[in-house]
């Protein structure tokens, strides 16, 4: 499917990484790459469930747009187990004008084919983003 404002796919693999999330908790993030020359979004990389906020923020670039989902585990104030599932559109200072509008402009097709974000984040850079700031997002 191609989204008629960008003209992005979203490769099949994408849905699927982000069920296994959702359902399995197989992966505690997901980073999204736009691959410009076929115009399509597949998955970067897969973090693995017992890694942490900081290991997830390294493995975006400092210097390249980026989607991204993380699932956040909390405790409430009622000492409540919980878990939040965050999208994030990662869009550094640095990064490239044209890769900043292609990911801008695709933006909300993606996510709706994420189906089960709660909260949406948008980052320039990583202060932006800080474990406070997701932590604040998420009560």
């Amino acid at each position: 499917m191609a989204n008629s404002a960008s003209g992005m796919a979203v490769h099949d693999d994408c849905k699927l990484k982000f069920q296994e999330l959702k359902a399995k908790r197989n992966f505690r993030f997901i980073v999204f790459k736009i691959d410009e020359k076929i115009q399509q979004v597949a998955v970067e990389k897969l973090g693995e469930p017992t890694e942490t906020y900081d290991d997830f923020t390294n493995s975006l670039p400092p210097n390249e747009c980026r989607y991204a989902v993380f699932d956040f585990d909390f405790v409430t104030d009622e000492n409540c187990q919980k878990s939040k599932i965050f999208f994030i559109s990662w869009s550094p200072d640095g990064s490239r004008i044209r890769s900043k509008m292609l990911y801008a402009s695709s933006k909300d097709r993606f996510r709706r084919e994420l189906d089960g974000i709660q909260v949406e984040l948008q980052a320039t850079d990583p202060s932006e983003m800080s474990f406070d700031i997701i932590k604040a997002r998420a009560f």
